[in-house]
């Protein structure tokens, strides 16, 4: 798309307040003009690493807490045929619309306010592919945010989920009391390993890859030193048709058959009602079957974690840099 607003010179531009503006992401909006965001060039993105694993040849894309719109420029490049960005304020308005006349992109975007009740707010359609990165350690309840979401995704899809972590197979969430955990006043809680990964299981979010970068290996204005291993990580997930719970925990399974809340906050019925997507991820494994009685188990974040090298130095095209050229 184009847009007769914004600059078409490097002369222009620099003597613009677009290129001036506060930026979240580095946005090369011409040629070697780069708009400068928050991150330093060599911190990777995992999101944007989880994306690659997802084929998005034909599918439908729901980006959340979008910003200027890195994400949904990578995934209409991609080859999604339908994006989505949302945000829960209008503050990026001006800088989406310059961002898709620089990179000749066009996806909808919709300003969503509180991030909770997400699936009602969108009418009930469904996705082939949802992020929701850098969100739920911004909100006061990440448990809702991820129930009133689930039944956007369809059944079969993918989602990425990127958050604040503790390195901790007991299953807590840590508040931020005091800024200990982190100095920025939207920052409210860090999940544990051993407890992100049972919401995910017991909203029927399969995991099956991750990565994740130490805090301690971060080089941002914000101090994250939390006296614990914590880190942020991304989570690919593909929805189930039945929870997974680990061998001998028959609360899980109990729960979600007879607790008011998780019925009140999911629609199952929206949510087993969608279409099956076809989505597969990019190393070419063979969409999960849905048919089966017990869903396979996925990975154990915990023990993944541990298990991997951390992210701590990448390539300009894996960090919070868009450029003019990129595709993914």
């Amino acid at each position: 798309m184009t847009d007769s607003r914004f600059p078409a010179t490097s002369e222009q531009l620099r003597e613009s307040n677009l290129l001036n503006s506060w930026w979240y992401y580095d946005i090369e909006l011409l040629p070697g003009m780069v708009a400068k965001g928050v991150y330093p060039p060599d911190m990777p993105m995992l999101p944007r690493l989880m994306l690659r694993r997802c084929r998005l040849k034909g599918a439908s894309c729901l980006d959340i807490g979008s910003m200027e719109g890195l994400m949904p420029v990578l995934m209409s490049r991609g080859g999604g045929a339908r994006v989505l960005a949302v945000d829960g304020a209008d503050h990026c308005l001006e800088k989406l619309a310059a961002v898709q006349h620089y990179y000749g992109t066009s996806f909808e975007y919709r300003t969503v306010g509180p991030m909770y009740g997400l699936s009602e707010k969108l009418g009930g359609e469904g996705f082939d592919l949802i992020n929701c990165s850098g969100l739920l350690y911004h909100v006061l309840s990440p448990a809702l945010v991820l129930a009133g979401l689930r039944a956007s995704l369809k059944r079969n899809g993918l989602m990425i989920v990127s958050t604040n972590i503790v390195v901790d197979r007991e299953p807590y969430a840590d508040f931020n009391a005091g800024g200990r955990l982190q100095a920025e006043p939207n920052t409210f809680w860090y999940l544990s390993t051993g407890l992100l990964d049972y919401l995910l299981r017991y909203l029927r979010l399969l995991p099956v890859a991750c990565v994740h970068q130490p805090h301690d290996t971060m080089r941002t204005e914000w101090r994250m030193r939390t006296g614990k291993p914590s880190a942020y990580a991304s989570v690919l997930c593909r929805a189930v048709d039945q929870i997974a719970p680990d061998p001998g925990d028959e609360w899980m399974a109990d729960s979600a058959a007879r607790s008011w809340e998780y019925e009140w906050h999911t629609d199952w019925e929206r949510a087993d009602a969608q279409s099956v997507s076809s989505i597969r991820t990019g190393r070419g494994l063979a969409a999960r079957l849905l048919s089966r009685r017990q869903p396979p188990r996925g990975i154990d974040l915990t023990n993944a974690i541990e298990a991997q090298p951390p992210l701590t130095a990448v390539q300009l095209a894996d960090s919070h840099t868009l450029r003019l050229g990129d595709r993914r």
